[in-house]
């Protein structure tokens, strides 16, 4: 099974975007890192097929002596875990530094990374992806969200 057509490709920095948006915070604070990740993910699952993104959410190992590993939850969303010392940042870098040379980019060249790390944002754009805030994608999944929503209402019928 082939991936569907896609826009572009979002690289999302996971546990940047958890501490930069109010409600993953305080899901995090509340309920603990993985609560919000589901959140996270959750979120972006609902949201790719309606921009057209394929998305791949990146976490940090978190300490966890473990390989990298990726996990496919639609043909659109994917989450990649990073090997033990290896960052979310390095995993992201290296990922837009080959970007042009995958079969990724043959769908689309446009890449697309969203994080709030200034030093990230000016590596990546060296290697010619667009980077868009944290603040700015919340933004973009809310009124996407509220799209799908208005849309999704029952017509009221005429008597």
């Amino acid at each position: 099974m082939s991936a569907p057509p896609y826009q572009a490709f979002l690289l999302v920095d996971g546990y940047n975007i958890i501490g930069s948006w109010s409600d993953l915070k305080k899901s995090r604070d509340h309920h603990g890192l993985e609560t919000a990740r589901h959140v996270l993910i959750e979120s972006l699952v609902n949201f790719a097929p309606m921009v057209e993104y394929r998305t791949q959410i990146v976490f940090d190992a978190h300490f966890q002596n473990t390989p990298s590993y990726s996990e496919k939850y639609t043909p659109l969303v994917s989450v990649h875990f990073t090997a033990f010392a290896e960052t979310a940042d390095t995993y992201i870098e290296k990922f837009c530094a080959s970007f042009r040379n995958t079969e990724y980019q043959e769908h689309s060249s446009r890449l697309i990374v969203a994080t709030n790390d200034r030093a990230q944002k000016l590596t990546v754009t060296g290697y010619g992806a667009e980077c868009i805030s944290a603040q700015r994608l919340a933004g973009e999944v809310e009124i996407t969200s509220r799209r799908v929503k208005r849309n999704e209402r029952p017509s009221k019928k005429s008597a």
